[in-house]
Parts: structure tokens; C-alpha cells; sequence
């Protein structure tokens, strides 16, 4: 009902050549467009999907995914034409758009679905408020008048918000009334420096519980730390000192590496391709994998750990590169990130030291490590082989079995104390008695 009181008052505002004109879009409720906001210092980038049928029927663009090359600077025109921020005095913003492409997203009953994707930079004027503006847009609006623009902030650093969720800023859609396109206030909340850097510190921390692959590499390293290597091979055990001497310093020789590159990287915005740097950890797994069946370079597993480390800080650094934060956030995001990474890092090698140590000085051992190595080991090629363009079930799997990283180091540790807290209270109750018999005797 509401819908035909819409066409209904549509049909009696505008004229009968605006509406022969405009039926076959007006008739048809069609898809909606979505703007994602991401709010930086100086400027604010808007993420444009836009409905390709829509789109060509309000700009008489007829672009395609094979014909977008020859429309670039038409489209272009076209979306700069129809966006326009503003301060709330008034005082225009200026519009960059680029990177656009069409994309395919699902199949429907009349076709596939496709859609125009855009980046649109927008500047404000100097001492303008760059978080209270008004933001002009009619993109396909203006001619598709059932179409609806849904408008939403994605990133925005000085309140914590970094994508994982949404915040809804508001609707455009033409007034019936007016026939007009009325513009979108946007007036977001105030943040601080503090908000962003804790946002980043749980950034870092959920980036290490879910890269799977970051985890595994250092624990594959941890697992024969506490074992000597002679002939070629792990024999016997070292003390549990030294065992745990090892394992800090492999794990501090890891937060140096990719500390280091993930610094590096992101300061100097070096611009890597993302599959040698995840190949380059595939590879590293395998080798930890290999070393931890038999000795390859025993001793020396803190150098090979900060040496790998720079390629894992590599991969950390394009979460950061993404943001297009300026300096100063760049700077506290690093320490942030860091700090997450660590924190979460240092709490799961703690949960993991008993497992090793345990396992190690068990009958069972060298079967569950080479086991474990194993395992490992297949994951790793499995990673491998798809991020070198070879899709296989392996890394499918892996991915799937990563998603639970804490409840795998979980279990073990809980069963390691255990076992532990076992022995102690078989142990320690005889000398005691013993002593407090002789106690008793004597007095």
C-alpha cells in the first residue's frame, strides 16, 4: 500500500514526459546502492556498489564489464556530477573518483546480478569539519526514483571502529513532495587517540588468533626445544630451564622479526604482493615442520624464528596498510597492533609450555612430536601449494581446523597440568609422611 501511494503521488508530481521517460525504472522497485564511509584526518573515502541496470538506465552510460574500459572517464564525470559533500556552511568538498570495476555477485532469475564498484575521494576545505558534513548525493536517484542509497560508516580510527561492524549513517531516496534529492547530514560522534590504539591492540590480538599460520610456525618451533640433537637425530632431554630458556628466546627472537618488517613496511608504505610473503610462511611452517622430525638446525632455532619472523610481519603489516592512516596514527596503531599481537602471543606459548615440556618427558613423546610435526607439515604444503595457485582439500582443511587455535593449545596445556598435578599428589605426600613419622618419634 505504501508503494502505491508512492507511485501514486510520483505520477502526480511529475510530468507525463518525465514519467514516459523514466517508466521502465520507475515501475520496478530495483536493488539498492550501499556507501561505505572510511573517515581519515584530512580526508573521508566512500565505497561505492551501485546496481549496473540501474546505473545505466539514470546515466545513459551503457557500460558493460567488457565495455568499462572505454567508459572510465564518462563514468567517472557522471559520479563526480552527482556527489557532492559540503560543509555545514555550505562550502563545497572537492570529489576525486577512481577505481572502478564491475563485478558479478550472485545469479538471478533474469540474469546475472552485477554491479559498478567505486572509490570516491572526498576533501574538505581548510578548517572545514571533516566529522560534521553534509553529503550530497544522487547517484542513479535522480532518475530511478524507487531507488534507495544506504549510507554507512565503515572505518573510523578516533571511535575504534575498523570494519568489523557497521554504523548506519542514513537513507537517501528522493522526496515526493520536492522531487528532490535531499542531501545526507553526517554528524559522527567524537573520538580519541586512546579509542584507536586499544581498537588496534584488538586488532593485533584477534589477527594472531586468526592466522592460523603465524601461531603454528612458532609452536612448531617450541615443540623440540626441550630435546638435545646428536648424530643427526633428538635424543634425550635438556632441563627444564634450559628447555624453557629456549622457548623464550625463540619466542623473542619471533617479536623482533616481524616487530621489525611489520614497522618497516608500514612506515615506508612498501607496496608487496601479497602471495609471495603468504607462500614465503607456508614455507616456513614446512621447514619448522621438517626441523622438528629431525634436527636441521639445532640450536640455532631463535635465528631462524627472527629471520622468518620478518616475513610473518610482512603479512601483518597489509591489516595496517589498508587504513591509510596518517603518521601520528600510524605510529600509535603500531604499538597498539603489537601490543595485541604480543599479549595474545605471549598468553598462548604459555598455555602451550606445558604441553611440550610434558609430552617431551614422556614415554609417548617422540611419537606425538613427529605426529604432530607431520600433521604440520601437511597443512604447510597444503598452504603452499594454494598460495602458489594450486587449490587443494589440504588448505581448505587447515583453514577450517585454524578457526579453533585457542581450544587446540587449550586442551593439551589443561591435560599437561593435569597430568602434572597428578604426579605431584602421588609424590609428595610419602617423603612428608615419612618425616613427620620420624618427627613423632623423636618427640
Amino acid at each position: 500500500m505504501r508503494l502505491l501511494r508512492l507511485l501514486a503521488g510520483i505520477a502526480s508530481a511529475v510530468p507525463a514526459t518525465l514519467l514516459c521517460g523514466a517508466s521502465p525504472a520507475s515501475a520496478h522497485p530495483m536493488p539498492h546502492s550501499v556507501v561505505l564511509l572510511d573517515v581519515h584526518e584530512t580526508s573521508v573515502t566512500a565505497e561505492l556498489d551501485i546496481p549496473l541496470g540501474d546505473l545505466v538506465t539514470a546515466s545513459g552510460i551503457a557500460v558493460t564489464a567488457v565495455t568499462l574500459p572505454a567508459h572510465r572517464d564518462a563514468l567517472r564525470a557522471y559520479l563526480t556530477a552527482h556527489i557532492a559533500p559540503a560543509a555545514i556552511d555550505g562550502e563545497p568538498w572537492t570529489v576525486q573518483v577512481a577505481d572502478l570495476a564491475v563485478t558479478e555477485t550472485e545469479q538471478t532469475s533474469t540474469g546475472p546480478y552485477q554491479e559498478l564498484g567505486a572509490t570516491a575521494t572526498l576533501t574538505p576545505p581548510p578548517g572545514a569539519d571533516i566529522r560534521h558534513f553534509t553529503f550530497g548525493y544522487d547517484v542513479v536517484v535522480h532518475q530511478v526514483v524507487t531507488h534507495t542509497v544506504l549510507v554507512s560508516v565503515r572505518q573510523d580510527w578516533v571511535t575504534g571502529q575498523l570494519a568489523e561492524d557497521l554504523t548506519q549513517v542514513g537513507t537517501i531516496a528522493i522526496d515526493v513532495r520536492s522531487m528532490t534529492v535531499p542531501a545526507l547530514e553526517v554528524n559522527l560522534e567524537d573520538g580519541s587517540a586512546w579509542s584507536g590504539f586499544v581498537a588496534m591492540v584488538k586488532l593485533g590480538g584477534s589477527h594472531i588468533l586468526e592466522g592460523t599460520d603465524h601461531l603454528l610456525f612458532l609452536l612448531i618451533l617450541l615443540l623440540p626445544a626441550p630435546l638435545p640433537a646428536a648424530g643427526g637425530r633428538w635424543r634425550g632431554l635438556v632441563g627444564a630451564r634450559t628447555a624453557v630458556r629456549r622457548i623464550g628466546l625463540t619466542t623473542l627472537a619471533f617479536t623482533i622479526g616481524h616487530s621489525v618488517a611489520l614497522a618497516i613496511s608500514a612506515v615506508t608504505r612498501l607496496d608487496v604482493p601479497a602471495w609471495p610473503v603468504e607462500s614465503f610462511i607456508a614455507a616456513s611452517i614446512l621447514v619448522g615442520a621438517v626441523h622438528a622430525v629431525r634436527p636441521i638446525f639445532p640450536g640455532r632455532e631463535a635465528v631462524v624464528a627472527g629471520v622468518f619472523g620478518l616475513g610473518h610481519g610482512m603479512a601483518f603489516s597489509f591489516v595496517l596498510a589498508e587504513m591509510d592512516l596518517s603518521a601520528g596514527r600510524l605510529a600509535l596503531s603500531l604499538l597498539g597492533f603489537n601490543v595485541g599481537i604480543e599479549l595474545v602471543q605471549l598468553g598462548l606459548v604459555a598455555l602451550a609450555l606445558p604441553t611440550v615440556v610434558v609430552v617431551a618427558r614422556s614415554r609417548f613423546g617422540p611419537a606425538a612430536r613427529v605426529a604432530g610435526a607431520t600433521l604440520t607439515g601437511v597443512a604447510a604444503a597444503g598452504w603452499l601449494a594454494a598460495r602458489l595457485g594450486f587449490d587443494n582439500v589440504v588448505a581448505g582443511f587447515a583453514d577450517d581446523l585454524g578457526s579453533h587455535t585457542t581450544l587446540i593449545v587449550l586442551v593439551p596445556a589443561v591435560a599437561a597440568v593435569a597430568a602434572v598435578a597428578r604426579r605431584f599428589a602421588a609424590g609428595v605426600p610419602r617423603p612428608l609422611l615419612s618425616k613427620v613419622r620420624v618427627w613423632s618419634s623423636h618427640h
